[in-house]
């Protein structure tokens, strides 16, 4: 009996998902074929199928980032991993072809693309995990954003005199990019719900204050000084540089932000990432830094952990819509995760 694949697919603009069969992958030289156990849901998905308009689409689409799970084949030239390891992986279905789109029982992506995962890591932890490294590693790394030195092998001893200010910190990305900043000896000032506050204290931030308090820019300015600050890492974009702008205004800087941001402060300069590209030659050195060199390392020290923790809506590829549906009315600290 031959492999089969099934897949949940995206089959026209602003459809609901179906589950169907899917080509049953094989992998090519640098290519890793895996068997998915926990899927991530981010909000690119739900916004992809809201929207008509998503650059380069085509249909019919498999959507999904962010998967854990075990390595079913690897092709010619693979060495960091193999048959039968626990891994993550950064989906890139929305820039290259359905095939390496998450929402679905095999996945084939490029090898880069793919870490271990420490055995003490649940999938349904590590499904909580690849798009956000993307997206925080261009965030703070990529010189056209914050341009920060990239962080040093885990656990080694490393402080900067650098400073950055993450706007969002309890969200995924947010959450994300407070670690990867800690490790390569950033002090973290963050912003988040006075509920979520400790818990960002817990990932390393030197400071955390409720976004909405009246003396919030006068706390942030006073936890930054005697540091040289690096800008802002916007985890919320919109019309968040309206809170955040004078921050700037006082100290300069630059910014990287995850979505289209709004109503910029004027002469600042910085970027919004793509996270979906640092696979892409573009972005080489920060891809190839963070997914090659230095993420399994950072898992298995618990340099990096799995925040914000997974909120498991159910099991199977039927349950990814109404997983999109919760991820679309908002969650707080936590990632949305299926289970296949």
């Amino acid at each position: 009996m031959s492999n089969q694949n099934h897949a949940a697919w995206i089959t026209e603009a602003k459809a609901k998902l179906q589950v169907k069969e899917a080509p049953f992958p094989k992998a090519d030289a640098d290519q890793v074929v895996i068997r998915s156990h926990a899927i991530g849901i981010n909000p690119v998905d739900w916004l992809v199928q809201k929207n008509d308009d998503f650059p380069g689409l085509a249909y019919p689409a498999i959507l999904g980032c962010d998967v854990a799970g075990e390595v079913y084949e690897v092709g010619e030239g693979v060495r960091h991993v193999k048959k039968g390891d626990r891994v993550m992986a950064c989906a890139l279905g929305l820039v290259s072809n359905p095939a390496q789109g998450a929402f679905q029982h095999y996945i084939i992506l490029p090898s880069l693309a793919v870490a271990k995962i420490p055995a003490s890591m649940s999938f349904t932890e590590a499904a909580v995990l690849p798009l956000n490294v993307s997206t925080a590693a261009l965030l703070l790394f990529k010189k056209e954003a914050l341009g920060l030195p990239l962080p040093p092998a885990p656990g080694s001893a490393f402080e900067t005199n650098k400073s950055v200010l993450i706007w969002g910190g309890s969200t995924s990305v947010g959450a994300c990019a407070i670690q990867l900043a800690v490790a390569a000896g950033v002090k973290v000032v963050t912003v988040a719900s006075p509920h979520n506050l400790s818990k960002l204290k817990d990932l390393g931030a030197a400071a955390a204050f409720d976004y909405k308090s009246p003396s919030v820019i006068d706390d942030i300015l006073t936890a930054l000084e005697g540091t040289e600050f690096a800008g802002v890492c916007d985890a919320i974009s919109g019309d968040a540089p309206k809170s955040w702008g004078p921050v700037y205004t006082k100290l300069g800087g630059r910014f990287g932000s995850a979505l289209a941001p709004q109503d910029m402060p004027e002469g600042i300069q910085g970027t919004m990432v793509g996270a979906l590209l640092i696979m892409a030659p573009q972005e080489k050195e920060v891809g190839e830094a963070i997914w090659g060199q230095w993420i399994e390392s950072a898992l298995a020290k618990g340099v990096v952990k799995a925040r914000p923790p997974p909120l498991v809506v159910g099991k199977g590829l039927e349950k990814l819509q109404e997983a999109m549906e919760v991820q679309k009315k908002g969650v707080s600290y936590q990632k949305v995760v299926v289970e296949v």
